[in-house]
């Protein structure tokens, strides 16, 4: 018989990731003490700016916790509609066996009625009925109660699929309002980057562009004390240094921040979860910067918004955000405060 396959729900493309607002007009909160605008009012522009960029990249790892869970209801709806279609086969097979014992009943002397009224209705109601009836064999009683076994589980796995699709429809709502969150932040920032004259935006992108040479002559220490799996991870991490930061990128080329650390401890062969809060648990806790090894984990903001590798000598290997590369930058001057480390 035809499988009844419930069709299932399409494939949703995992929503485009948009790249940030470009390096020539990027700031760098880094330099603002050292060389700032003799403009008053552009300072604070500055600083709403970075602001923004902040609060985008915040609401990333929102985002990013939001698309995990969307791909793994996906993957639960999706085995639930495959065991609802397997469920509704072995149903079929069952009571094509009972309309064959039927058929051979009534070659031999006609359909008893009761075993007739018995396939006319559900399975729940063939059992009950079965234990009153004189005439129905053993193997026809077999056969009924694992129809009636295999009902009620297929109603149970229709059930379980309905409601994970349900999730996934809200997820996905929720997925749609954190990315015009996250364009809206960015959209407002390069609204107010345009009110800046373009010897002020060439400027800023200088002190990025000049940000991220520093990054190439980090002095970094000893990376002898690294654990072999932060080891091999920070390595990895260490060969995308230059990739630009994209919200909801995890590489190669590349990357949010949590997106970094997980791709490079991919390349490690170990897995870890795709957001920064969820890595702020996975290993041994570090509280001490002080205690801290190149290829460690540091968490950042006081919400766990951004994760990067210790690189040592007091310096944090990242993807920090919108407008800037991957690079090594001082822990200090980063202006995010440190939370503690992760040890895998």
């Amino acid at each position: 018989m035809a499988s009844h396959r419930r069709p299932q729900q399409p494939k949703r493309a995992y929503p485009t990731v948009f790249a940030a607002t470009a390096a020539a007009l990027a700031l760098s909160s880094q330099t603002a003490q050292a060389d700032p605008l003799p403009d008053p009012t552009k300072k604070g522009v500055r600083a709403q700016v970075d602001r923004l960029y902040e609060q985008a990249t915040q609401a990333t790892e929102t985002y990013n916790g939001a698309n995990e869970k969307q791909k793994t209801l996906r993957k639960q709806a999706d085995n639930l509609q495959d065991g609802v279609a397997r469920g509704q086969e072995e149903l079929n097979s069952l009571r094509n066996s009972l309309g064959s014992v039927a058929s051979a009943q009534y070659r031999g002397g006609g359909l008893d009625p009761s075993l007739q009224l018995l396939l006319s209705a559900e399975p729940d109601d063939y059992l009950d009925k079965a234990s009153n009836l004189e005439r129905v064999s053993s193997r026809q009683v077999n056969l009924l109660q694992q129809a009636q076994v295999k009902q009620r589980a297929l109603d149970q796995q229709r059930r379980q699929a309905t409601e994970k699709l349900e999730d996934l429809a809200d997820v996905r709502a929720e997925l749609a309002a954190k990315k015009r969150l996250i364009q809206g932040k960015l959209a407002e920032a390069q609204r107010l980057l345009n009110t800046l004259s373009a010897e002020e935006r060439s400027k800023m992108a200088e002190e990025e562009a000049r940000a991220d040479r520093n990054s190439e002559r980090a002095d970094l220490g000893n990376e002898t004390s690294a654990s072999s799996r932060g080891a091999a991870a920070f390595a990895a991490a260490k060969s995308r240094v230059g990739m630009p930061y994209v919200w909801g990128a995890s590489g190669p080329n590349s990357f949010d921040c949590s997106g970094l650390t997980s791709w490079a401890f991919q390349q490690a062969g170990v897995s870890i979860p795709r957001t920064s809060q969820q890595q702020a648990n996975v290993g041994t806790r570090i509280n001490s910067l002080d205690d801290l090894r190149p290829g460690d984990l540091i968490l950042m903001r006081t919400d766990l918004s951004h994760v990067g590798f210790y690189a040592g000598n007091g310096q944090i290997l990242h993807s920090p955000k919108p407008g800037a590369s991957v690079r090594y930058e001082s822990i200090a001057r980063s202006g995010m405060p440190f939370m503690w480390g992760v040890r895998l």
